[in-house]
């Protein structure tokens, strides 16, 4: 499988090339910004070490983003997603979790509408 080219990180004037959105200097920053600014407080009593350990072997076991692997395509899992979000009773459990890419994770909290609208969605008839 083809590699995809690096571009420039998107940090304004950084000349570095990246796989990803941000070189490895400010995508830390980015995490930090977006966990000081952005992310509900709440949300870091939900996630702990227990949430690292589940991430990390439901991520090994499903290396392909699901959503993409169902479309034909094979793009590597970058985020493990709640289907229902712990914030509305959903569980850690394997049946509750879905590896996906970045762009299959941000298409489905746009669609949930939690992140970047106020559109309110069902989570229970979400699988």
């Amino acid at each position: 499988m083809p590699r995809r080219p690096k571009r420039p990180c998107s940090f304004p004037g950084c000349p570095r090339l990246t796989d990803g959105r941000f070189c490895e200097e400010h995508a830390k920053a980015e995490a930090r910004r977006y966990e000081k600014y952005q992310r509900d407080p709440e949300a870091r009593k939900r996630y702990g070490k227990a949430w690292t350990v589940i991430r990390k072997a439901y991520a090994s076991e499903h290396p392909f983003c699901e959503v993409c692997l169902a479309e034909g395509r094979y793009t590597p899992t970058e985020a493990v997603h709640h289907i229902k979000p712990l914030s509305q009773g959903g569980t850690h459990d394997i049946s509750n979790l879905k590896a996906v890419c970045k762009a299959c994770h941000a298409r489905i909290h746009g669609e949930m509408g939690d992140r970047w609208s106020r559109k309110v969605k069902d989570y229970d008839s979400q699988k």
